[in-house]
């Protein structure tokens, strides 16, 4: 009976649209859901590093050096913020990491291919970072505290990565002919995989009811995805590129775009580890961390010794 009255009192209070908080009783699916939701996301961020990582140094001017590099330190600030928020949960980072290492914590699928030119920069800007605010920006209201207020400033972050990519996108579309021709390529490779990230259709998705109910998610995959194709079509045809659907045209009775269908035998063999770049993405990470053991012990070696100061003062 108890936790029947707790289950009425937590749901009564997302329906009134106040936040759980870390220290609120939460039913432990919900606080599973977070923990699932919060740690593929920060993954995302910080595995999204790598492949533009990979242009810094090939970047065609200093100026597009300087923005690159920019928005690479904001995705691992990213990954910083919603790392912490999932920590609020009661999972260490260690646990996170570890999660992610074996295998058992996806990425975005988005990832783990790679990126062939700069031109390939503009699309991942554009596309990944355009499906990204559109989902973020739901994630504003979501009903968990700590996750509704990271996602405030990383909205702001991610929308000018989204400009970036397509100042990118814009310039070579109104290029060389050949300048134009590597613009709609990247379009072409990246399109697909970009409408991936929004997760299989609603019908096919395990999660959605219990994210909708608990208001940690606010607009379904398939609402998200119809979202992100009205507002990027229109864009593509700003700058003279086109989207590779055939079966993409107007509804003009339901105010939005039909689209052709996402070919979700790739998607499920790149979640499941089998897409290009996956194994390399999971192994630059696992080198990363394991060389980078020494700073995080020196730090909390730091960290143990001014404590130690304070309780002698």
């Amino acid at each position: 009976m108890e936790d029947v009255e707790r289950l009425e009192a937590f749901q009564a209070k997302i329906d009134r649209e106040e936040k759980i908080e870390p220290k609120d009783w939460m039913p432990a699916e919900y606080r599973k859901h977070l923990i699932r939701q919060i740690s593929q996301h920060a993954h995302s961020e910080v595995i999204g590093m790598q492949p533009e990582g990979n242009w810094i140094t090939r970047a065609p001017s200093l100026r597009a050096k300087v923005v690159l590099l920019a928005k690479i330190q904001d995705e691992a600030g990213h990954g910083l913020y919603l790392y912490c928020a999932a920590e609020t949960l009661g999972i260490s980072r260690e646990e996170l990491l570890e999660q992610l290492h074996s295998g058992k914590a996806k990425y975005s699928s988005i990832f783990n291919y790679p990126t062939l030119n700069w031109a390939d920069m503009g699309a991942v800007g554009w596309l990944v970072d355009g499906a990204a605010i559109v989902n973020q920006v739901s994630l504003q209201r979501t009903s968990f505290g700590p996750y509704s207020r990271g996602m405030v400033r990383i909205c702001k972050e991610e929308s000018f990565h989204q400009r970036q990519g397509y100042e990118i996108m814009a310039t070579m579309a109104k290029g060389t002919p050949e300048q134009k021709r590597m613009a709609q390529e990247a379009l072409d490779r990246i399109w697909w995989p970009a409408l991936g990230m929004f997760g299989p259709h609603d019908k096919d998705s395990p999660n959605t009811g219990n994210a909708m109910k608990w208001k940690i998610k606010r607009e379904t995959n398939d609402e998200l995805r119809q979202k992100f194709i009205d507002k990027t079509v229109q864009q593509a045809e700003v700058i003279g590129l086109t989207v590779p659907d055939p079966d993409m045209k107007w509804n003009e009775d339901k105010g939005q775009y039909d689209h052709g269908e996402i070919d979700w035998e790739e998607f499920m063999n790149v979640v499941r580890g089998k897409g290009p770049c996956n194994a390399q993405r999971l192994e630059h990470h696992k080198k990363a961390h394991d060389e980078g053991r020494w700073v995080r012990d020196a730090a909390t070696a730091y960290a143990k010794k001014q404590q130690s100061k304070k309780q002698v003062a």
